[in-house]
């Protein structure tokens, strides 16, 4: 049977452990930082967003215009279907199934996970990401953070002393 003494011990031994604990996480050196806003405080990555937001507008009228080709051909044949014979019938049910195939791969090779639009914002915002995150890495190096937080996608972070928030010292330190 466990008595009060040995319930004691181990609360004691526990507290200790938590404090010990604490003492070797705040002895760690952090920052946080807003990755969201120090990319958009650079003006080559806002024109690069501005680029892919234009060339996705102008790929998706592409697709829009296709599948409207499609939907004006469909409605053409269900018109003339009743005096179509059999097999003319069979040809234009093909040519719209293939039509739409086409139009179904056209819209993957420039919105899909390796489309244009993909390897054209990889171009674009990689250098800026590299960039971005040597920036990040001197600046933590440099003030002797063995850890930094990005803010921007962590939704886990509950409370945030703006203390903590290098986020403009990073910027400054790109536009140097």
């Amino acid at each position: 049977m466990i008595t009060n003494r040995a319930i004691m011990k181990r609360i004691i031994l526990s507290v200790v452990l938590a404090l010990a604990t604490l003492g070797i996480a705040s002895a760690q050196k952090y920052c946080v930082i807003d990755s969201e806003k120090v990319f958009k405080s650079l003006d080559e990555y806002n024109k690069a967003m501005t680029q892919l937001d234009e060339l996705g507008k102008s790929y998706q009228t592409e697709v829009d215009n296709r599948y409207k080709s499609i939907e004006s051909l469909y409605n053409n044949y269900m018109a003339q279907k009743a005096s179509l014979s059999a097999s003319t019938r069979a040809t234009i049910e093909k040519q719209i199934l293939e039509k739409e195939d086409a139009a179904q791969r056209y819209q993957q090779e420039v919105f899909g996970e390796n489309g244009e639009l993909m390897k054209k914002r990889v171009e674009l915002i990689k250098p800026i990401q590299t960039k971005v995150f040597a920036a990040i890495e001197a600046y933590a190096k440099a003030n002797g953070y063995d850890l930094v937080l990005d803010k921007a996608s962590n939704a886990s972070i509950l409370y945030l002393n703006n203390a903590i928030d290098h986020t403009a010292q990073v910027i400054e330190q790109l536009k140097r």
